[in-house]
Parts: structure tokens; sequence; C-alpha cells
């Protein structure tokens, strides 16, 4: 058997991104999403997800390039020089973690405020991913889960990349960072029990360049298991050129990818299934 959880992130984001998503989910091509808890369009998706009760809602925990949850007087080590905002690039980010300058305490009370805001909305929230997939670094996971643990989520994104899936559609460069980066494997899962995950994430080094091809490329050579495919569709629209993002057209191609090629894949595939977290325990799926 074949599960495609397809997610798509940014839920919250703008209008046009969720109303995208919506569309998806209306057109059976998508099930499951991840909501940014201090998106500026977070209300708004809200509502749309109220209205598709099917629709497993995740939490994008923002960590980077965003604003916190919480008051920032509370999680000093997480913000960025203007001692509002998080640290704009992932490169700075990073670089402090290593350094020791961000606290896991602080990262377990932002992520739980996070979890809880989209709880407090009236939403089930299904499991949890990270904004620029941050939630790879084991300092990083630990505290999460110990959030998610304590909001009562119990599923989150495996954010390693098989090399079958990087051929579709990915730069040399790509490549090479996702190669790099798997040598966080084992330790990423060693730092969290009792949390069910995919089998991997597809679409990851595709990102920017997933088109109507690659993904069919990815769909073709889906192996048996549980796969996650990432994407990112919404509109080009006003509200997008408003926020730091370097997805902009390149949503409106996801989205007519996914419009097209999921539709033609399950009925091509009969052993292909589209699920969402929600159903990750029924199948069994755990971390390797």
């Amino acid at each position: 058997m074949q599960g495609l959880l397809i997610n798509a992130d940014d839920f919250g984001l703008t209008p046009g991104v969720n109303r995208a998503i919506a569309e998806l989910y209306d057109a059976g091509c998508l099930r499951s999403t991840t909501l940014m808890a201090t998106g500026d369009a977070f209300q708004h998706a809200v509502d749309l997800a109220l209205e598709r009760p099917g629709l497993g809602v995740g939490c994008h925990i923002v960590l980077t390039d965003g604003l916190p949850a919480l008051p920032p007087g509370e999680i000093p080590s997480l913000l960025g020089e203007d001692r509002v905002h998080f640290r704009p690039r992932l490169a700075r980010f990073i670089g402090d973690l290593m350094l020791g300058r961000i606290h896991e305490d602080e990262l377990e009370r932002e992520a739980a405020a996070q979890m809880r805001k989209l709880q407090s909305a009236g939403l089930n929230v299904t499991h949890f991913d990270s904004h620029k997939h941050t939630h790879m670094f084991p300092a990083i996971v630990r505290p999460l889960a110990r959030a998610a643990a304590a909001c009562g989520v119990h599923a989150l994104r495996n954010p390693f990349e098989p090399a079958w899936s990087t051929a579709a559609g990915s730069s040399r460069l790509r490549k090479l960072q996702i190669r790099a980066l798997a040598r966080l494997h084992d330790p990423f899962f060693a730092q969290f029990d009792g949390l069910q995950t995919p089998d991997g994430t597809i679409g990851v080094s595709a990102t920017g360049n997933l088109n109507a091809a690659s993904l069919d490329t990815l769909l073709q050579t889906l192996p048996e298991g549980v796969w996650e495919l990432v994407c990112h569709p919404g509109y080009n629209d006003s509200a997008l050129g408003r926020v730091a993002t370097r997805l902009r057209t390149e949503r409106e191609t996801e989205y007519r990818a996914l419009l097209e090629q999921i539709p033609l894949a399950l009925r091509n595939y009969p052993d292909l299934h589209l699920i969402s977290y929600r159903d990750i325990q029924l199948i069994g799926s755990e971390a390797p």
C-alpha cells in the first residue's frame, strides 16, 4: 500500500494561500495542511478549516522569519536584532543555535504557545512541522516534541528526503544541501519517543520547481509506505507581494500541478491512497 500524505505548508500566510489550499482540498487533491499561528491571515485560515472538518490541520511552527506567539520579553533568545521578530535569516538562526545562544526552554514554551493558539481557535491539531524545516536539528525537535506531548499532539513531519526523491526537479546545490543534512537523521529520531511520523518526506528538494512534470516523476517512483509530499500552493497576488517569501509565481505552479496530477495519479495507481496525519496511526507507520 502507498499512503500519500500531501501537506500544504504556510496556511495562514495570506488569503490567497489559504484559498488555494481550501480549493485543493475541495477538489480532492490534498487532505492536510499546516497553519502558521501568527500568520497575517490566521483567522481566515481558521474559518476555512472549520468549514472543512475533513481537512487535517497541523501547526507550522515558526522560529525564524516571523512573529512569536508569546510576548517578546518571555523569549529573548529567539529574537532577532529588533527584539520583536524572530531572526529573519535561517543561516543566522542555525549559527546561533550551534553557538548555544538559543534556549531550549524558550523553544518549548513558544512551540506550545503556537500549538495552543490553534487549539484555542477550535482546531484539533493533527501534527506539527516547522517553517524552513528547522525541527530537523536535534536541539530543536527535542523541546518541540516536549511541547507537542504537553499539547496532546501525537505526530510530526519526518523532514528527511530519500535519495530517489531528490532527482525530481532539484538543483545540484539543493541536492548537496539535502545530502549534507542527512547526517542529522539518526540524532533526530533519538530525541523523541511515541510520536508518529511518515516513512519520509518528498518534494523538499523540488521546492520552487514542483511543476506537473516533476510531480509526475515523484508519483511514478513512489514506493510502498507512507510518504509526505511537502507543497506550497497559493495565489501570487498583492497580499503575497507584501510578505517575505522566496516562493511567489512558484506557488501558482504548484497549485496547478496538484490540481492536474493528483486526480490522475489516484485513478492510475490503485494502490495509492490520499491520507492525512489522522490516518498514520491506523496504517501503523512509525519513526524508522
